[in-house]
């Protein structure tokens, strides 16, 4: 697999175009989304109350154009129809990842308030929000490094998904790039999944990285991160497409590209395996070769993906990218990111 082709890797299962609606999925379980409690959404306004630097970044990609754009698209209504969806906004498929919702009372009915926003990438911030804000009850600056770091240790207990976090926010991001909904593609027409890669999309018109130069500049992450985010990406690709095989249950376009997706993730594990001398790397490769992509194999297929999983936590735990050189020849280059970033 030469560098174009490493490059790609995980994009031949995204030929049916971009996700319109999109699904399920999570480590193991059905998505991240689809297990959140909707009474803990508050909305990106009170994000934007601190953040108005990202929120304008926010404002200007196609995350935030959904809320208006996606319920006046004929393919998008098309396959609600399929589905037996009256409008967009109806269904639960549409609305785990093509809208921030909240709800009253848990049960109750899902109110759409945004696009794509905020705590659908850093999780419902009910729990967190303050506690990740309020400087451990001082002024900004007074902090001590101990008080800083168990400030940000109870936010992430509240169950915010910070930045640092790679495989648990690539996991979201792919959460909603690839449908693991077999009825949604099959029945309902909808693309298999998106074509993504985790540095050329995080770089591009969703980057807001403005919040440590108060929103005079829009910085591209180092190529140190460039490198681990590249690596973490293909470990994700391949965790969640070994667990959508298991999910197929027809001989039908949705098994089909799945397991597509499957093979070429597979293989460009393999191939970064082979170039970095990463343990870990050697251990997702070892368990997405031994991975039969058939259907009715949904047990082996989870286990397959449960090692793939934990050997990618434990890289994201140990490395930072700086002795990934090898594969800086592989990264996307700023022509190839999805969109223009802010700034």
């Amino acid at each position: 697999m030469d560098a174009t082709a490493l490059r790609m890797a995980g994009f031949i299962a995204g030929i049916g175009g971009p996700v319109l609606i999109a699904g399920l999925l999570a480590t193991g379980t059905v998505s991240a989304q689809t297990g959140w409690d909707h009474t803990d959404i508050v909305g990106p306004d009170e994000c934007a109350e601190c953040h108005k630097a990202e929120t304008e970044v926010w404002r200007g990609t196609h995350h935030f154009a959904t809320f208006r754009e996606m319920p006046r698209r004929r393919e998008a209504t098309e396959i609600a129809r399929n589905m037996g969806l009256r409008r967009i906004k109806e269904g639960s498929l549409c609305l785990d990842c093509h809208f921030t919702t909240t709800q009253t009372r848990r049960g109750g009915p899902r109110e759409a308030i945004s696009g794509i926003s905020c705590e659908s990438c850093h999780g419902p911030a009910k729990d967190w929000v303050k506690v990740h804000s309020e400087y451990s009850g001082l002024k900004e600056g007074q902090e001590t490094p101990q008080q800083i770091s168990a400030r940000w240790a109870a936010s992430e207990r509240a169950g915010m998904i910070r930045p640092g976090n790679m495989a648990a926010w690539a996991r979201n991001c792919l959460s909603c790039h690839v449908v693991p909904q077999e009825d949604l593609v099959n029945r309902g027409g909808h693309p298999a999944g998106s074509a993504f890669e985790l540095v050329s999309w995080s770089q591009g018109e969703i980057r807001h990285n403005v919040w440590y130069n108060d929103g005079r500049r829009n910085e591209q992450a180092s190529v140190e991160t460039q490198r681990k985010m590249f690596v973490i990406g293909r470990a994700v690709e391949l965790e969640v497409a070994l667990r959508a095989v298991g999910r197929a249950t027809q001989r039908a376009e949705y098994a089909v590209e799945m397991a597509k997706r499957a093979d070429t993730a597979r293989r460009a594990v393999a191939q970064l395996a082979r170039i970095l001398d990463v343990g870990e790397l050697a251990a997702m490769a070892r368990a997405g070769q031994t991975a039969q992509l058939k259907l009715n194999n949904a047990t082996a297929l989870n286990r397959a993906a449960d090692q793939v999983a934990r050997a990618t936590d434990q890289l994201a735990d140990r490395y930072d990218g700086s002795s990934f050189g090898a594969i800086d020849r592989y990264l996307p280059q700023p022509a190839q990111y999805k969109g223009r970033p802010a700034r």
